[in-house]
């Protein structure tokens, strides 16, 4: 955004002013980017199937014991010791495999 900025001083600003409005624009989009790259460099990337464990889902084929649930508009295979019916709610309590490990919620 700085160096947009610092392109339209450049060319609508009169003569030494135009330069100086460039600069302080380009020092200040070069600290940003610095600031943004030593903040972001020691945070993990949160992706993969061990994110869905404690979110809800909804079970769309019976879970006795194996079946099917929808988690964020896609559809997992899931493993329910308790067993669900299609329609219920239930919570990701691990994760074996591809397949969900799920529990009914009360």
């Amino acid at each position: 955004m700085f160096l947009l900025l610092g392109i339209v001083l450049l060319i609508f600003l009169p003569s030494p002013w135009d330069i100086v409005g460039f600069t302080v624009c380009l020092v200040l989009f070069f600290g940003e980017l610095l600031f943004w790259n030593r903040t972001m460099r020691g945070r993990r990337k949160v992706v993969g199937a061990q994110t869905l464990v404690g979110q809800e889902a909804e079970v769309i084929a019976p879970c006795r014991p194996t079946g099917q649930v929808r988690i964020g508009g896609e559809i997992w295979g899931a493993r329910c010791s308790d067993g669900a019916d299609a329609g219920e709610t239930v919570r990701v309590v691990g994760l074996s495999g591809l397949t969900l490990l799920v529990e009914r919620v009360m």
